[in-house]
């Protein structure tokens, strides 16, 4: 499928809450700065004066005066509603207030790296022994159940599939690319998705008459390109507008007889497969959740069988730091969303499976670059956006989070990982291998 026949051939439609914040759809508008006892605005304030005496960051108001050390530049437009916001409401507080058009940067990618690079240390050391009594707790109504998880994913993935197509390749897919050197162009990103996928693919060996299991289906890429090998493969999701074009797709290919595509949780899933392939689903399971999901891989896996998961990851000290914590991420873009550290997918692969950690490769750079082609093709294209129905806040909110997961991996916070877990053969009790029941 080409750009240009994407967005015709998915069907638009305005979600019923596409994200947790708002009941308006798409047209978001943006809540009132809070009201802030006269203490929480100068308290804010100086601690953003503190913080930038040490960073290469400017705060720039709207009177002439500035802070900071010099480099990327915040321009506070509303300084009230501002400190107001962050104060009140943290990291949360700070997105909303961007959100709202209180602050901007020309270099937002830059400033937001600054802050990212330095995130362990931005709140000092006896306020952050208080996070308990001032960081908002995760709700519960995200948790991730079988049916939280069909109402997180729908909030984002069934956004619309033209807005997904309006900024990602034609391959449409939604993951990190894997490039052969940068910087790279737009034209180069369809090559580096498949290439990515290849890659995956390579590692659970996935080729003809191999019975594979994706779990997040995307919008079926991956399950093309396996079926194109001659695999047979069952495909999992729990967005049914992914699914609906997955499935069209597929037809459009000539391969529906090798091509399943169900509306299925993971903990649903039956059968025996040759081999697993999951693409950065594993931080929309929840911490709750990762021991069912990685015992999951692991029972559906025939013996001998190979796993292939790509998975973002992030330090474990700052995950655990924030594991309870409600973020601007969650509220706003993936509701019930946790990144993984590498040390707890290994520990929990080690503590609830019989899986091997065969190979684990680390590519953060591809993934900032990934980012940095969608950000540009989305502000190329807001007047398309616009025209889909998503108003100026939502603009905002999409060109933020971009900017901002760009910026994670950028600075080195968020690093993005491609696993390979091995599962031991079945052996009888004389010690032969046992033959496997098809």
């Amino acid at each position: 499928m080409t750009p240009a026949e994407a967005p015709a051939t998915a069907r638009r439609h305005t979600p019923a809450a596409p994200i947790a914040a708002a009941d308006a759809g798409r047209r978001l508008g943006v809540a009132p700065a809070p009201r802030a006892p006269w203490p929480v605005r100068p308290v804010t304030a100086a601690v953003l004066e503190h913080a930038l005496r040490h960073l290469p960051l400017r705060l720039r108001y709207a009177d002439g005066t500035a802070i900071g050390l010099g480099g990327p530049v915040l321009d506070v437009r509303d300084p009230r509603a501002f400190h107001a916001r962050v104060g009140r409401r943290g990291l949360i507080g700070f997105g909303e207030s961007y959100m709202a058009g209180e602050w901007d940067a020309p270099d937002l990618v830059g400033a937001l790296t600054v802050l990212a690079a330095n995130a362990a240390d931005l709140i000092p050391a006896r306020m952050q022994r208080l996070r308990g009594l001032w960081a908002q707790r995760q709700p519960r109504t995200q948790r991730n159940t079988p049916h939280g998880s069909r109402s997180n994913i729908s909030r984002h993935y069934d956004l619309s599939n033209d807005l997904f197509a309006l900024f990602l390749d034609e391959t449409l897919s939604y993951s990190a690319a894997l490039f052969r050197g940068f910087p790279s162009d737009w034209s180069q990103l369809a090559t580096a998705q498949q290439r990515k996928i290849d890659r995956l693919l390579d590692l659970a060996g996935v080729q003809e008459g191999t019975r594979l299991l994706e779990i997040g289906t995307g919008w079926g890429e991956l399950a093309l390109r396996a079926a194109a090998r001659g695999a047979h493969v069952t495909s999992l999701t729990l967005s049914r507008e992914q699914r609906e074009l997955a499935l069209a797709r597929v037809a459009r290919a000539g391969l529906a007889d090798r091509v399943s595509i169900e509306l299925c949780d993971y903990r649903e899933a039956r059968g025996t497969y040759d081999a697993v392939v999951s693409v950065e689903m594993v931080e929309a399971v929840g911490v709750e959740f990762w021991p069912v999901y990685f015992r999951t891989l692991d029972e559906r896996l025939a013996p001998g069988g190979r796993a292939a998961l790509q998975a973002i990851t992030m330090p474990h000290e700052r995950m655990t730091a924030a594991r309870h914590t409600h973020t601007w991420i969650q509220k706003y873009v993936f509701p019930g969303g946790q990144i993984p550290s590498t040390r707890a997918i290994e520990h929990t692969v080690r503590e609830h499976t019989g899986l091997s950690v065969a190979a684990r490769d680390g590519f953060g750079a591809h993934y900032a670059e990934t980012l940095r082609l969608w950000r540009e093709r989305f502000a190329e294209r807001a007047d398309e956006v616009a025209a889909l129905g998503f108003d100026e806040t939502f603009r905002r909110l999409w060109t933020f989070y971009l900017a901002y997961s760009e910026a994670g991996f950028r600075s080195g916070y968020l690093d993005v990982q491609q696993y390979l877990f091995t599962k031991a053969d079945a052996v009888t009790a004389d010690g032969h291998r046992q033959p496997e029941e098809r």
